[in-house]
């Protein structure tokens, strides 16, 4: 091969051991499937990281409402956030209230919403079940919510979704404060405020952790697969009310609502669990239960097949409210290898996604 030909031949390799290894780096780089502390972190100078797709949005999106920012609005910043994105996009949502409903669509995954440790940060609306749509009909349940999250990956600190609807049961008043059906997402010191269903667990896997979730009747209610850890339940129902509404309804189904280390307290007399599926499955493990808690302690929806195949348990809770005397017959006291599956993140995979 003359001199040349060989510098071509050259110049050819290299090129395609470039584009080979910009491909592999770029693979390994591009998305990371987990969620760490760093994507919860608050960016103390609002620096701005550029994407390398070439669109002008950066990995750090700031909300202002004076017009600093990069949107005046918490949509306008989700709506900036590139389809298909893949990397972490910070949406740091500085203290206020931010009186808008919010959607972030199944094809924005890696998505935070950041607010500052030291304020507050309020996302809030007013929906409910029974309001009309813009074509006449009722919206229904999950319509109502004030934020709705369907992408992967989504994790949020320093927030509060809030539905301002105020009720205690009755029909067309259901008001969601959050429906979160995309997969693998962690909330860390959030706050789930609203009534009458206020998060909706749709389905996925999801982890609260050290978050704060108030209503009334089934306010944590779905199909997800989600572990709730260290955080407090508190009930504002004025006469009765059920805390969790698991939706489960096949036995294979690796669905339900774990909750660990938490704390039970407000005001009513309260259900810790109704069977909205046939296999609903809830349970409590380590809890500190104040005395709001019906001496049943759950209910079958008014179907007594589900006493059956219902998975309602506790283990060893504490306070007046974890009293068993008086308890559902069909409900469960666990012993500890009944309720080890139920108390860490092995629960939810969470060695799987989790690198905290």
């Amino acid at each position: 091969m003359d001199l040349p030909g060989f510098a071509l031949y050259l110049m050819v390799l290299v090129t395609l051991l470039g584009t080979h290894l910009g491909s592999c780096m770029g693979h390994e780089h591009s998305s990371r499937s987990f969620i760490a502390w760093e994507d919860m972190r608050w960016e103390d100078q609002w620096r701005r990281l550029r994407l390398d797709d070439g669109h002008n949005v950066s990995q750090v999106i700031i909300v202002n409402k004076d017009g600093r920012g990069d949107s005046n609005t918490v949509q306008g910043a989700v709506d900036l956030v590139p389809d298909h994105n893949s990397k972490r996009v910070k949406i740091l949502i500085p203290p206020g209230i931010y009186r808008e409903k919010v959607y972030v669509p199944s094809n924005k995954p890696y998505i935070s919403f950041i607010g500052n440790p030291n304020s507050e940060t309020v996302i809030t609306w007013n929906d409910k079940a029974s309001n009309k749509d813009a074509n006449g009909r009722e919206m229904g349940t999950r319509n109502s919510a004030s934020v709705t999250v369907a992408s992967d990956y989504f994790c949020a600190t320093g927030i509060t979704f809030e539905n301002t609807i105020v009720a205690n049961g009755g029909r067309g008043m259901q008001s969601v404060a959050l429906r979160i059906f995309g997969d693998k997402a962690m909330f860390y010191k959030v706050r789930f405020v609203g009534a009458q269903d206020t998060l909706l667990d749709q389905e996925g896997t999801h982890y609260f952790y050290h978050c704060f979730i108030q209503g009334t009747v089934d306010f944590i209610f779905g199909n997800g697969r989600s572990l709730y850890e260290d955080c407090i339940l508190h009930s504002t129902a004025k006469r009765s009310g059920a805390i969790a509404a698991s939706k489960r309804d096949s036995e294979d189904d690796n669905t339900g609502f774990s909750f660990v280390n938490c704390t039970v307290n407000g005001t009513g007399r309260i259900y810790l669990g109704r069977a909205w599926g046939r296999y609903s499955r809830a349970i409590y493990s380590y809890c500190n239960i104040s005395d709001i808690i019906r001496p049943p302690g759950w209910s079958e929806w008014g179907d007594s097949s589900k006493r059956q195949t219902a998975v309602f348990a506790e283990y060893q809770c504490i306070g007046r409210g974890a009293n068993l005397k008086g308890r559902a017959s069909w409900a469960k006291s666990f012993s500890h290898e009944e309720a080890r599956p139920f108390l860490d993140r092995d629960f939810i995979d969470g060695n799987q996604w989790l690198r905290l």
